[in-house]
């Protein structure tokens, strides 16, 4: 094992920085949502909340084309990348989920956030699942998940900006039935996994025969 698998390779300083900005932008959303319920929203708030978003989630391509191109992917980096991405993207979608708060026009359906949440709730079980039974989790990136992923960010996005409402929902609908559809797959996939280390440990079984 080479040196760049020891230290803290580039690809990991920037995913550590993208879970740093996560903070600073709950902050800054929740300023200015606070200040919107009371009347009187900061603009300033929002884009700066508007500008964290976007510098994070276009970093997450950055550190996967680093850590490929200079021969770093790490164990580390793949428990770092995955956990910024969902840090920042469910503080996003809980967020600006305000149907309380009028004012904020969109906001985000309940149920799309929900069906984020309860995606990602299923694959942490389902991990945790598999490495009970199998022992190792095989991670399988598909286009689905990559496409929820994207779609996610743009609502939020589109979330921030004030965008047109009616198509707005479009979106919605199109990031909810990405989400849904990479859950269902990632959910065969964790099937196949647990058939495939049962019929591997029935192989390894001593076959007993009564005397």
């Amino acid at each position: 094992m080479t040196d760049a698998h020891h230290r803290l390779s580039l690809a990991n300083k920037i995913t550590i920085l993208r879970i740093l900005a996560v903070p600073l932008f709950v902050l800054a959303l929740l300023y200015y949502t606070t200040d919107l319920q009371r009347g009187e929203p900061r603009e300033m708030c929002r884009w700066t909340a508007l500008v964290i978003f976007l510098a994070a989630a276009l970093t997450d391509a950055l550190d996967g084309y680093v850590a490929r191109s200079r021969g770093e992917i790490t164990r580390l980096g793949r428990v770092l990348d995955p956990l910024a991405d969902k840090s920042l993207l469910l503080s996003g979608l809980i967020l600006l989920t305000r149907p309380s708060l009028p004012q904020l026009e969109p906001h985000i359906p309940i149920w799309f956030t929900l069906l984020a949440i309860s995606r990602d709730v299923l694959l942490l079980a389902g991990a945790a699942l598999i490495h009970w039974f199998a022992g190792a989790v095989e991670v399988r990136p598909r286009l689905t998940g990559k496409a929820a992923t994207v779609a996610q960010m743009v609502v939020v996005v589109w979330a921030l900006v004030g965008g047109a409402p009616r198509e707005f929902l479009f979106c919605v609908g199109v990031a909810g039935a990405a989400t849904f559809a990479s859950g269902i797959l990632y959910l065969f996939d964790g099937v196949r996994q647990i058939e495939r280390a049962a019929a591997a440990h029935h192989r390894q079984r001593p076959d007993v025969r009564p005397a």
